[in-house]
């Protein structure tokens, strides 16, 4: 018998792989499908089930592409959903054979309705993991406040008593010494304090898991778990549908979207089509030099969460500015959050565009102790663009808080007139936040290298004193 964990840092996401004996099964796997059949082939094994745990909000699934080219059932929980697809709908405690291992279905309402914990036992019947997907992370429980912005009858206090009993009835009552894998890990949306450890025993868990005190009383749970939440992201509710509904073939996406297109080409669909231009390049690498009215979002950051909080529309149409040679991961990763409507990229990068002769914009980019200085010739307007609870757990005094995730409802509090001067922690978020700017025609706009980590460091500025965070919304 194997597992494997296959952990997916942008989205701070685990699948697994499990095999015995000849078969094995997908749990909760991303949307490019191909590795796990590459790993099947090479394992000589067939993929016999796909477990999804529930219907995901924060990605697209690969369960109808999977099922597609391997044979493989898809199962879900108890559900009334109309799927746009076949499945397998179990009952809870149903039991599914692989090889000599047995997965048990475990229904545990609560993150949703149709949210399942699967329970893994080997050939002796000794039972040894449970996959929980969102009901149970390390540190944390699932949000029992997303399933309400799909049904409208479910209030996040009817989720949150679900959840309880879910915990105490379902997964408490299981030996300590099983391993707990779950859906998620830290820098996720779905849940408020997640740890960075992604797996643990349950037993651990009972000890430490402020959401499983065996003297918790439901209404000390539901306060402790709905304390602390802020809106999901806009494209939650939309995740969820293709999952329910379908969606196109992954291969069809990843054709469409890494089209090379040449300045010219690329030019001529900006202007003739409602494409957003999208530039993944480093943000300083960016800062010196792009297409004006691109937007900024860094490959090499949490990129997928990214795109679907500032691309309100999931059908957007986007062209590509990227590195050259990372085309395809660009796409790929914008599908897993069902941006499937990339159109093509820059051939030859910003590079080729320049030697075209094309118009460049840049921004300003500026360090912490050039930053002081400017300070002490005179006031002048700091952003801080963190999340909200970043901002309250330790800021530089005197600086207003405007968070990039929040952007579009804040933009009364942005004056065309005035300079800005802008971070967040590191210098990532604050270059999404600066091209956002400049695309709307905002043109003072200053970057601070380095983020709040250069600026506690440097010494020069007061920061308030740090108060340790409840949440990491």
């Amino acid at each position: 018998m194997k597992v494997e964990q296959i952990y997916t840092g942008c989205l701070a996401q685990g699948a697994y792989y499990i095999h015995s004996g000849k078969e094995a099964a997908i749990i909760d796997p991303l949307r490019e499908v191909q590795p796990y059949i590459d790993q099947a082939e090479k394992d000589g094994v067939t993929i016999k089930y796909i477990f999804e745990t529930h219907f995901h909000a924060d990605f697209v699934s690969g369960h109808i592409d999977l099922a597609k080219k391997t044979g493989a059932t898809i199962v879900y929980g108890p559900t009334d959903a109309q799927l746009g697809f076949n499945a397998h709908i179990g009952f809870d405690g149903e039991r599914f054979k692989i090889g000599e291992m047995e997965i048990e279905l475990l229904h545990t309402p609560g993150h949703t309705m149709e949210s399942s914990t699967y329970l893994l036992r080997d050939k002796t019947g000794k039972e040894q993991a449970i996959f929980t997907g969102d009901t149970l992370f390390i540190g944390d429980v699932g949000r029992p406040d997303l399933a309400q912005k799909v049904k409208a009858e479910l209030t996040e206090d009817i989720l949150a008593t679900h959840l309880f009993h879910s915990l105490r009835h379902k997964i408490m009552p299981l030996p300590d010494d099983l391993i707990v894998y779950p859906a998620h890990g830290a820098g996720s949306a779905c849940g408020k304090n997640m740890s960075k450890e992604t797996t643990d025993t349950l037993g651990n868990q009972k000890k430490t898991n402020y959401a499983l005190r065996p003297d918790m009383s439901l209404e000390e749970f539901k306060k402790e778990v709905l304390t602390g939440l802020t809106p999901p992201p806009s494209y939650f509710p939309k995740n969820v549908l293709m999952n329910i509904q379908g969606y196109d073939a992954i291969d069809t996406v990843l054709e469409r979207g890494t089209q090379a297109l040449s300045p010219d080409a690329f030019e001529t669909a900006a202007n003739e089509t409602q494409a957003l231009i999208l530039d993944t390049r480093d943000p300083e690498t960016f800062a010196k030099g792009f297409i004006p009215n691109s937007i900024n979002i860094g490959i090499d950051g949490n990129f997928a969460p990214w795109v679907g909080t500032m691309i309100p529309d999931i059908r957007q149409e986007i062209l590509l500015v990227t590195d050259p040679g990372r085309e395809l991961e660009v796409v790929t990763r914008l599908a897993r959050v069902g941006y499937d409507f990339a159109i093509g990229y820059l051939k030859g990068g910003i590079n080729s565009w320049k030697a075209a002769g094309k118009e460049v914009d840049s921004i300003e980019s500026i360090t912490v102790e050039e930053l002081a200085d400017r300070i002490n010739k005179g006031h002048i307007n700091i952003l801080d663009v963190r999340k909200h609870s970043e901002y309250l757990s330790e800021h530089v005094t005197g600086v207003e808080n405007v968070p990039l995730d929040y952007i579009n409802h804040n933009m009364a509090q942005i004056d065309p007139d005035k300079t800005y001067h802008i971070h967040c922690a590191g210098g990532y978020r604050s270059m999404i936040f600066s091209s956002i700017l400049k695309a709307r025609g905002f043109d003072k706009v200053v970057n601070i290298q380095g983020g709040f980590s250069a600026i506690k460091r440097s010494g020069l500025f007061p920061v308030t004193d740090y108060v340790c965070p409840t949440t990491l919304l």
